[in-house]
């Protein structure tokens, strides 16, 4: 590992950066006034009404195409994990704020904006997955590794091919959140938000490919959060925010912005506690199990007076759910505030989740829901098909938009393709790079039905049943 000279910290007043990319000048002076509807409500409000975080609805969390309403989806699991998130900021803004008079001062709002950025991040930390899940990106990164894609990443550079071959979620978000298609306008924003949310959003701020002189081992170096054709759009923002370089700031690989560490909590409670809850709901953990597990973590005092005498377990199940997120919440903002001197000079990269007094109890949740939830043989039979209709789909895509005999079942194949997401009008000449993720963006755009329905239909299974 290199050895960096010594940077200033980081500092709260550009990481609360108000920009937005790219026309707006630098809006890092906090108004007097108090807020009303802020830029960082604003940018919760422009994900919400976004069609990519109205997709959501209809991709998994857990169980995939579930035939239940409790179970949840992508949708839902994102709008708990951003009330868990804004709890998160806001207290923990608040911890700082007590902490110090300076800060109080200069940023008189601090608690409640660390609140709406996290909130709006973690609204949109699922806004880039693929349709089935997780599996969903191990799908496209499985096609991508595999000999029917040689003749397609064999051209491309050693870091366009690990893009691919090691697909992220996180930077096909970060593409959502930021790309305009030329098809559409000429703009270049895509959502709009501010660089203040951007730099909470990305958990992993880093490419596919980086020296191996530059890392430090940490949490956040697990993943990447930006594909080649975004690179220099996110050293522009975390630059523009005092994020801290690893090695060399023209490499693109940055610690974190202090907020992704809460994004990082908010989303690691919610889907362990919550995706538990939902396998003891479907009957794959025992109920008595469960109950006494999530009991253990709270740790209620035993001579905590009873008032409440349940008779259906299901909603004690709740009880206890909403009584758990609210303490891990309070004790994660306690230790993120103990620990923001060093987050702030890039000296912690860890997990916070990780210091928690039950940690040994979310490890017993987590293993659990691996083995009875995320292994069953329900959830493993549509994750297999996943692989098979997400990898039919881009092996179909790639060969018509790359056909050089532009044959008739070619043509038909494109002319299926929405116009932003091929290399024609506005967007002709683009690189054979840029024509995949175009394909990738259409692909990991669809929702589980619309995979699996578009898979059926050019592989002359099923037809439309009509408009």
């Amino acid at each position: 590992m290199r050895i960096s000279p010594s940077l200033a910290p980081m500092t709260w007043d550009r990481l609360l950066s108000r920009r937005r990319y790219p026309e707006q000048p630098q809006l890092h002076v906090v108004s007097d006034a108090p807020p009303v509807r802020g830029a960082f409500v604003q940018d919760y409000d422009r994900v919400v009404f976004s069609s990519a975080f109205r997709r959501l609805q209809r991709k998994t969390q857990v169980m995939p195409l579930p035939e239940t309403d409790f179970v949840h989806t992508r949708l839902t699991h994102s709008l708990e994990t951003a009330c868990v998130g804004r709890s998160l900021g806001r207290l923990s803004g608040r911890l700082l704020m007590e902490a110090d008079d300076e800060l109080s001062q200069q940023l008189p709002y601090f608690d409640a904006d660390c609140g709406d950025i996290v909130a709006a991040a973690c609204l949109a930390h699922d806004i880039g997955n693929p349709p089935f899940g997780h599996s969903g990106e191990d799908a496209i990164s499985a096609y991508f590794q595999s000999p029917a894609a040689e003749p397609f990443v064999r051209v491309l550079s050693p870091a366009q091919r690990a893009d691919l071959q090691r697909f992220e979620g996180n930077a096909a978000g970060f593409r959502v959140l930021t790309h305009t298609y030329p098809a559409h306008s000429s703009g270049t924003a895509g959502l709009g938000l501010t660089y203040a949310t951007l730099g909470a959003f990305s958990k992993y701020p880093k490419p596919s490919v980086v020296d191996d002189d530059d890392k430090t081992g940490g949490i956040s170096e697990k993943k990447f959060g930006y594909f080649q054709t975004e690179a220099d759009r996110f050293r522009h923002v975390a630059n523009d925010l005092g994020l801290l370089p690893k090695g060399d700031p023209a490499h693109g690989f940055y610690h974190r912005h202090p907020l992704a560490l809460l994004v990082e909590a908010a989303d690691d409670l919610c889907y362990r506690i919550i995706d538990f809850e939902d396998g003891v709901k479907l009957g794959l953990i025992d109920h008595a199990e469960g109950l006494h597990l999530l009991r253990q973590m709270l740790a209620d005092d035993p001579t905590r007076p009873r008032t409440v005498q349940w008779l259906d377990w299901r909603e004690e199940l709740g009880y206890v759910r909403a009584r758990l997120i609210g303490k891990l919440v309070a004790e994660t903002a306690a230790l993120f505030a103990s620990h923001a001197p060093a987050i702030l000079r890039g000296e912690y990269d860890a997990p916070l989740i990780q210091e928690l007094s039950c940690w040994h109890e979310l490890q017993q949740v987590q293993l659990l829901s691996v083995e009875r939830l995320y292994r069953s043989r329900p959830v493993l039979q549509i994750e297999a098909a996943g692989f098979e209709v997400l990898g039919g789909l881009l092996d179909a895509f790639l060969h018509a938009t790359f056909d050089s005999t532009a044959s008739p079942r070619a043509r038909k194949l494109q002319q299926l393709i929405p116009a932003q997401f091929r290399a024609v009008g506005p967007q002709a000449g683009l690189s054979a790079f840029e024509q995949i993720i175009l394909l990738t963006d259409y692909v990991g755009a669809l929702t589980d039905q619309n995979a699996l329905s578009l898979f059926r239909t050019i592989r002359g299974i099923d037809l439309p049943k009509g408009f």
